[in-house]
């Protein structure tokens, strides 16, 4: 790993350290948790009765929700140790199949073709160094015919000033850029991959999926309290989720 993934690591684990201190907000959330109604929308014929792998997991909400639409088990990876402990023990004290692993991919540690679907949810890929390298074991994962699901940020999203009277474009960044410092959360130095939406796609398609589905959203799936940007208000692209069969 790059002195840049090393720096952004460390910043994660900082930053995760919220998902232990605000637990008891975090398992309240958890009771009731759902997917966002796009996503079940794309993925409810495909959840039920599935093996599912959920790459840097975070909080592992989601995963509580996927059990819930009725995947036989979810396991979630993330390289921070604070994630890992803490969504495991939420799993266990709500008595759902979701276990969880820390690994630092590309390299997940788990075995070929385990999996019916891999889910990426709210802000994974854009902490891929090498999403080929990243995409490759994805597909590895999947079982023949298995389903690849994003619903990530857009990637125009860090353009976006956080205005509330106007919609503004940051002066310090552009679309076609490699990366950017994350000033908000995690904050402390992470640095954001960057890549066009064609980009994704296109390294989506090379490393052997059959794209099905692709939609964009004007609406962001995290804000932070009290916040009402202009830029959120409809008229922009705010995130995408994508669908892919592994061909």
């Amino acid at each position: 790993m790059d002195a840049t993934g090393e720096e952004t690591r460390a910043a994660w684990a900082v930053a995760s350290r919220k998902y232990t201190d605000e637990y008891d907000d975090l398992l309240e959330q958890a009771r009731t948790v759902e997917l966002l109604p796009a996503e079940v929308e794309v993925l409810r014929p495909i959840v039920p009765g599935a093996d599912v792998v959920h790459p840097l997991s975070g909080h592992g909400l989601d995963d509580l929700a996927l059990a819930r639409l009725g995947a036989r088990s979810v396991h979630g990876l993330d390289y921070s140790a604070a994630p890992v402990a803490s969504a495991q023990r939420r799993a266990d004290e709500l008595g759902l199949p979701c276990r969880y692993t820390r690994a630092t991919l590309p390299d997940s540690g788990l075995d070929d073709a385990c999996a019916d679907l891999v889910y990426t949810g709210k802000g994974a890929l854009i902490w891929v160094a090498d999403l080929a390298a990243f995409l490759a074991e994805v597909r590895r994962l999947l079982r023949p015919g298995g389903w690849f699901y994003v619903y990530e940020a857009h990637p125009l999203v860090p353009l976006w000033e956080w205005d509330t009277d106007e919609i503004r474009v940051r002066p310090d960044r552009g679309y076609f850029e490699r990366s950017h410092v994350n000033d908000t959360f995690p904050g402390h130095g992470a640095v954001e991959r960057q890549r066009t939406l064609a980009e994704i796609v296109m390294a989506c398609r090379r490393a052997g999926f059959e794209l099905e589905h692709l939609e964009e959203h004007p609406d962001p799936f995290w804000r932070p309290d009290g916040l009402h940007a202009a830029a959120w208000d409809g008229r922009l692209p705010n995130a995408y989720s994508l669908l892919g069969r592994r061909a």
